[in-house]
């Protein structure tokens, strides 16, 4: 299953976004569905048909708002099923179905709208190691030990195709290829071979960073802080983990997925700048989530981030791609196999309305 938040692509500014769910084949044989279910209208004409499905069970006597609302009534992810389930035998072939909406005419807001936290880990070797090595130095005994992780900025976090710019003072603006758990149920001292039964599915991060502000930073052995926080994307849906299954290998640390980014520049060039796997992670979600819940609660709507997959940043591969940072004009494009695509346009910070 794949739950995103759309609204029409011409909808007037401030329209609400609507819960929708995808139709059609699973994520292994249709990575862009073509049609979504209107959750609410879903409900609607299943309660209208069956009366006694919101009498015998609370997901059908609640509205479905925003999977921020549904998450915080208490409800998983996986719950949702039920409504696409009811509504797969009477689903309407005809154009006019109003429970229907073909993808071309939808904008898709970021999956959570108002995620509770961002816990971003550094699990990919490659990558860990090329960091180090740019400061002279080998990677830290203690990184192999236990997953390490720092706390994002919830407040910036976006949607696809909603545009990024550098902060104020960079000229080193830097994608990051990331996959992202959201975690839907409450939980504390999680134990690693059971925690990702916490995750209610997956989505793509991009963890932009601006590497001169980084670079500062970090000379004084604290942060990551504005070389980060100005914005994070996430995106275009969540995708539950059942439709990963398939991926799984015995033994690995993930689902066995092929994760890329390509930059289409300001002047026209297409350049793939960055390809890994998902099953190169060092460690599980599994493992992250111990980790992150170890004497704390984890709360529904976290967001829990793998870190940067090997060559998965400029920092790593524009020598070899497109030989700079990122400018005003360039389309990032990140795609992890059965998560979909997150896309972004770079504009010039003057030209942004806030």
């Amino acid at each position: 299953m794949r739950i995103a938040h759309v609204r029409e692509r011409h909808a007037p500014a401030g329209t609400p976004w609507r819960l929708a769910a995808a139709l059609g084949g699973p994520a292994e044989t249709e990575p862009v569905p073509a049609r979504w279910l209107d959750l609410e209208a879903a409900r609607r004409r299943i309660v209208h048909a069956r009366p006694d499905r919101a009498h015998n069970d609370a997901r059908f006597r609640t509205p479905l708002t925003t999977l921020d609302d549904h998450l915080a009534a208490g409800r998983r992810i996986g719950d949702l099923r039920s409504i696409v389930d009811d509504s797969a035998a009477t689903l309407a072939r005809s154009a006019d179905d109003d429970a229907v909406l073909a993808a071309s005419d939808l904008q898709f807001g970021p999956p959570l709208l108002g995620p509770q936290s961002l816990r971003d880990f550094y699990v990919f070797e490659a990558h860990v190691a090329t960091m180090w090595r740019r400061r002279g130095s080998e990677v830290p005994e203690a990184w192999y030990r236990m997953p390490i992780f720092y706390f994002g900025n919830v407040s910036e976090v976006r949607g696809p195709d909603a545009p990024v710019w550098a902060p104020q003072g960079s000229s080193e603006l830097d994608f990051e290829l990331e996959v992202c758990a959201v975690v839907d149920v409450s939980a504390r001292d999680l134990d690693a071979a059971s925690a990702e039964e916490a995750i209610g599915g997956y989505c793509i991060l991009n963890d932009w960073s601006a590497r001169d502000l980084q670079r500062d930073e970090t000379t004084v052995r604290l942060g990551p802080a504005k070389g980060k926080d100005f914005a994070t994307s996430i995106g275009p849906w969540i995708t539950t983990p059942d439709e990963l299954a398939s991926a799984r290998r015995t033994g690995a640390t993930g689902p066995d997925l092929a994760m890329t980014a390509t930059v289409h520049t300001a002047d026209g060039r297409e350049v793939e700048c960055s390809r890994g796997r998902w099953s190169d992670a060092r460690f599980s979600f599994g493992a992250m989530l111990e980790r992150a819940s170890a004497d704390v609660r984890l709360r529904p709507g976290d967001l829990i981030g793998s870190g940067t997959v090997g060559s998965g940043s400029l920092l790593e591969s524009r020598d070899g791609t497109i030989g700079r940072y990122l400018e005003p004009g360039d389309v990032v494009t990140l795609e992890v196999e059965r998560l979909g695509s997150l896309r972004t346009s770079i504009v010039a910070r003057g030209d942004v309305v806030r």
